[in-house]
């Protein structure tokens, strides 16, 4: 199934739903045991001039269909130059390290950007945004 680039839709374009439930889905094979849903956190992405932005909110539920808010992530996708960048932080807790995937893993202070060692629950996070990484270059090339 080919996906819209999520960095060059329209704010009206529907067609990103599909994209959605891929992301969806790989968060919920990496953030086991929780259940995901994802959206754009404001309007839906767009490119302005050559610079291009998407912001997703991922909110996670445990397997009753109850709200875990604590678990909620926000997910930046964005590119610098040709390379496909994330940024990957927890909505609850804005000191809890962030996590920056480039062409590899780097997690850093939320507090002053300095590099920090990857959190205990650090892997399955990195595992999420290779697969984000992954679906968005793909269809990027397809």
């Amino acid at each position: 199934m080919a996906f819209p680039d999520p960095l060059a839709l329209d704010d009206a374009d529907p067609s990103w739903q599909p994209f959605l439930t891929e992301l969806a889905r790989a968060a919920d094979l990496c953030l086991k045991p929780w259940r995901h849903g994802l959206r754009f956190s404001g309007l839906a992405p767009s490119v302005i001039g050559d610079c291009s932005d998407c912001c997703l909110l991922i909110e996670a539920r445990d397997g009753d269909g109850q709200r875990c808010p604590e678990r909620d992530l926000e997910l930046e996708i964005y590119r610098s130059g040709n390379d496909l960048n994330l940024m990957l932080t927890r909505c609850s807790d804005e000191l809890a390290p962030m996590l920056w995937h480039g062409q590899h893993a780097v997690w850093m202070r939320a507090a002053d950007g300095e590099r920090c060692e990857r959190p205990a629950e650090g892997a399955p996070l990195e595992a999420f945004c290779r697969r984000v990484r992954a679906l968005v270059a793909g269809e990027a090339a397809g």
